[in-house]
């Protein structure tokens, strides 16, 4: 077995942290896997893991070995991407990972930019936002889409692409279904008034959740949230098929237009305005893969066609 596939090994079990789960990312069984970590073990003569029963965590030593592996790996793809690629035809691999409110619109982002460059293969990953800090550090991460307003609490070396600009509606089940799917209510309401009503809201960990809870704050506010989630789709199906309502980015709505039965409303007094962004690690050297998103992250085509499923929408 050769090297780079016992860090790929190591890579897979520090994301996963289950032996079980991490074979079978890689496809193989359990025991290899696991063969494959003590021989890590016995090559930089420490523990890599910590065992017990079952998966525990890695060992700080197994935290440094980890890094320089994920290190590795890259300069390894960087090497097979340019070997492989031209100028214009990029062949190689893209991690991208997006926090859970703008998923739908990084989902249109990795089909367009596989249709226009098909030799990337692309693997995208909803993820919180410290897990996307994570991934950009230790370079497990390619790109990011996410809250670029967190960068500046935060010494690290992100380059970014603004993209759109989050605004937040309340979602209700309509009086009468509209035969054209949700329907965007002209007339808004206020975080007050919405905060009188029961909320599905998203679980206190999660970003986005602060941002809520933020603006009903400035609204001397205090919302009933009646149910608490840290799923995405559980947030809108709770309001297609409960008496909740909920409250939800633009991108998240335009995703749920296909619902005739809800509605939303635009939310003001205070109007929450949340800068959402790509972030990729600062470098000379990015990887053909990376410069062909780069590329079309900053297309006028592009921003014209994510700005029509996010921000104020049309009525």
């Amino acid at each position: 077995m050769s090297l780079f596939t016992s860090l790929h090994y190591l890579v897979a079990l520090h994301q996963h942290k289950h032996f079980g789960r991490a074979a079978e990312a890689c496809h193989i069984t359990q025991p290899a896997l696991s063969n494959a970590i003590r021989a890590l073990e016995v090559e930089f003569g420490t523990a890599i893991v910590k065992r017990g029963r079952a998966f525990e965590s890695f060992t700080p030593e197994g935290e440094q070995i980890f890094v320089t592996a994920q290190r590795v790996l890259h300069e390894q793809e960087l090497l097979r991407q340019a070997l492989k690629s031209a100028a214009d035809k990029p062949v190689g691999t893209l991690a991208l990972g997006a926090v859970p409110s703008v998923m739908p619109i990084a989902a249109r982002f990795v089909g367009l930019l596989q249709g226009r460059h098909p030799g990337i293969t692309l693997t995208l990953r909803s993820l919180s936002s410290p897990e996307i800090d994570a991934g950009l550090e230790n370079l497990s991460l390619d790109l990011a889409l996410g809250y670029t307003d967190r960068l500046k609490f935060r010494g690290a070396k992100v380059a970014t692409i603004a993209q759109y600009t989050e605004r937040y509606f309340l979602l209700r089940r309509a009086a009468t279904p509209n035969p054209s799917g949700l329907r965007i209510v002209e007339q808004t309401m206020t975080w007050e008034a919405a905060a009188q009503l029961p909320l599905s809201l998203l679980t206190p960990e999660m970003h986005n959740r602060s941002i809520v809870d933020r603006a009903f704050r400035e609204a001397q506010a205090s919302p009933r949230a009646v149910i608490e989630t840290n799923s995405i789709l559980a947030l809108g199906l709770s309001v297609v098929v409960g008496e909740v309502c909920s409250i939800l980015p633009g991108a998240l709505v335009g995703a749920l237009r296909g619902y005739p039965e809800l509605e939303a409303v635009p939310l003001v007094g205070p109007e929450v305005l949340t800068p959402i962004g790509f972030m990729f690690p600062a470098s000379d050297r990015p990887s053909h893969t990376l410069r062909a998103a780069l590329e079309m992250a900053a297309d006028a085509d592009w921003q014209r066609h994510v700005r029509s499923h996010t921000g104020l929408l049309q009525p």
